[in-house]
């Protein structure tokens, strides 16, 4: 890769909990100073992740390194045999040869690792690697309301509660509407550390648009994505600061509606004009 990219990524969830706090009984993440809705890095990368598992079936080099019920170490140590590195995996390897050779192999087999990156030294030490796409915290336009609705179950679990009068009680939390803005970034010099290529980003921005058509469920409502704003550099360094390409695209409610439950409520507006030399602006959606 030869050119930085720096992009606006705007979604929204619509009764449901876009991503759920554990130290906070499950209920939607947010600023507890201005009430907006946050949402993590790591949530949006691992529905990419689930993206890239369905679309590539895991097979390399689109395996997924960081995936559910997967033993991390026993990657690792397949990388280093895949190297052929002499490493049995009991014990951290200093040698400096075979850790860059397992890096290299891990990077080449897996998606995410070239990707997002990994901490790959818990067992058969396979260093570090940076990922070249980093995501920021989403961020709520408005204030969210998180709702804790009581919901019932008329089943029973044992035989000796079937004449019980009393219902089976639960709890469940979401939001009526949220808007999300996150601001990514992706360097073409990590890129070619870790192989990041063409066919990398252009699952990157499929996943984007297509990843929570493949992540439904009750609990996170209809979660859509709603636009995607890239600006291209025609360099590696970039031709831009990121924080004044962010500032062309300006979100907000639309001053006659007193309340948002539809991104048709809220303006987005782009300053295409007069962009900094060796800037291309593209809207993937």
């Amino acid at each position: 890769m030869n050119n930085r990219y720096d992009f606006v990524y705007l979604f929204d969830c619509k009764d449901g909990n876009p991503n759920g706090d554990p130290d906070a009984a499950n209920s939607p993440r947010i600023d507890p100073q201005d009430m907006h809705g946050l949402v993590s890095d790591v949530c949006l990368k691992r529905k990419i992740r689930n993206f890239a598992l369905v679309a590539k079936a895991a097979k390399p080099p689109f395996d997924i390194f960081v995936q559910q019920g997967s033993v991390l170490n026993d990657k690792i140590l397949d990388g280093h045999k895949a190297a052929g590195n002499d490493v049995d995996g009991k014990k951290k390897t200093a040698d400096r040869k075979q850790v860059q050779s397992a890096r290299a192999e891990m990077c080449k087999r897996f998606y995410d690792v070239r990707t997002f990156g990994a901490v790959m030294s818990t067992g058969a030490n396979a260093g570090q690697v940076r990922g070249p796409v980093q995501l920021s915290f989403s961020r709520s336009i408005d204030p969210i309301l998180p709702l804790d609705l009581s919901i019932t179950r008329m089943a029973v679990t044992e035989a000796k509660e079937a004449d019980a009068p009393n219902q089976t009680m639960g709890r469940k939390n979401l939001i009526p509407y949220g808007l999300y803005r996150c601001h990514g970034f992706i360097s073409a010099h990590l890129a070619r550390e870790t192989g990041f290529g063409d066919d990398d980003l252009a699952l990157f921005w499929q996943a984007l648009t297509q990843m929570f058509d493949h992540d439904r469920s009750a609990s996170r409502g209809t979660m859509s994505p709603q636009k995607l704003i890239v600006f291209k550099h025609q360099t590696a360094l970039g031709n831009a600061p990121a924080h004044k390409l962010f500032e062309r695209v300006q979100v907000a409610r639309k001053t006659e509606v007193e309340v948002g439950r539809l991104f048709t409520d809220y303006s987005v507006t782009i300053e295409r004009h007069s962009l900094p030399v060796g800037i291309e602006l593209m809207e993937m959606l």
